[in-house]
């Protein structure tokens, strides 16, 4: 039997919406992928932000970004507070990663995608671009497995526990960051291996969701805000357990998060608190990587891959589309 959808995106509003999204992380991503290996971080950033702002734009939506980056400059990039759509349609929640892999691209590295979320307004946690302490796992085992405010070594050996097996059989994907230097050695010491990743973090949660075929089972460490509510909402569309904690160590980023309504800096986030209502998660693969495929290019022609996840109905649809290239195609 269909899942039966309801919230704000019902019927075929929904349907037509998720099409929508998925022109806009291809766009994005066709943009970033042009500058593929050449070294340029900032300028494939920027080309994706560009591409993805003018699809959002034309979007019947009334949507406002409350999860992205700049909020204190406010451009060039997808600003937290700007408002995006025609203005006509649902209010929305937007949280944008125009480009999650700025330096997989540059250097044509696996793991590169487009990536955003839409939610109904006042269901996507709003906060300033800091960095998030993280942890999360994926569906099946009995709720508060794992908890951030556990050791490392408590955490592997619950999540070993409940899946029945030795810490050593446990694999924890963190991002190879000098800040997780403590972090690393206490994982190792349980005896459980590490997948030690350069950037991507939201394809990383999500690997946590198919151990069986990924080989990860837990993603532990911190990495930025915009991509930890992108990845809870795309948890809340595939299952899984997450928490995570806003990492605020100035009196600048306090005050940045008062501004957004956050009176307790301290507090831990559950994956709804991060990510409710109903939630669309839309993801394009840049480059090839173990989620998706990445951009290809074809004579008159390009292939994109596409993940979109709805909470809802609790559906992950895979599209492979092909994009005619006109100018090549008539002349």
């Amino acid at each position: 039997m269909a899942a039966v959808e309801s919230g704000i995106f019902s019927g075929g509003t929904a349907r037509g919406l998720t099409l929508e999204l998925v022109r806009v992380t291809e766009q994005a991503a066709i943009a970033a992928a042009r500058l593929r290996g050449q070294g340029k971080e900032k300028e494939a950033d920027q080309a994706a932000v560009d591409a993805m702002r003018a699809e959002l734009g034309r979007l019947p939506i009334a949507g406002t970004v409350v999860i992205g980056e700049g909020e204190r400059d406010e451009a060039p990039m997808l600003y937290i507070g700007e408002s995006l759509g025609t203005g006509e349609g649902p209010e929305v929640d937007i949280a944008v990663d125009p480009l999650e892999g700025t330096t997989l691209c540059a250097k044509d590295m696996p793991g590169a995608i487009a990536v955003m979320a839409i939610a109904e307004k006042g269901s996507l946690l709003a906060a300033p671009d800091v960095y998030m302490q993280k942890i999360a796992i994926g569906p099946g085992y009995p709720p508060g497995t794992v908890d951030l405010d556990a050791s490392p070594a408590e955490n592997i050996t619950a999540l070993a526990k409940a899946k029945g097996v030795k810490p050593s059989q446990i694999t924890a994907i963190i991002l190879d960051r000098p800040r997780h230097i403590d972090l690393i050695a206490a994982v190792r010491a349980t005896g459980a291996g590490i997948r030690l990743i350069s950037d991507g973090d939201i394809a990383a949660i999500i690997h946590c969701t198919k151990p069986d075929e990924t080989g990860v089972d837990i993603y532990m460490g911190s990495g930025a805000a915009p991509e930890g509510v992108i990845a809870a909402g795309a948890l809340r569309c595939i299952g899984g357990q997450m928490q995570g904690r806003l990492i605020l160590d100035s009196a600048d980023k306090r005050a940045r998060a008062a501004k957004m309504g956050i009176t307790d800096p301290n507090k831990k986030y559950e994956m709804h608190d991060m990510a409710r209502g109903d939630v669309i998660v839309a993801a394009t693969g840049v480059t090839d990587g173990a989620l998706l495929a990445g951009v290809r290019f074809r004579p008159g022609r390009l292939e994109t891959e596409t993940v979109v996840y709805r909470s809802n109905t609790g559906t992950v649809r895979r599209i492979a589309s092909e994009h005619r290239l006109r100018d090549e195609v008539e002349g």
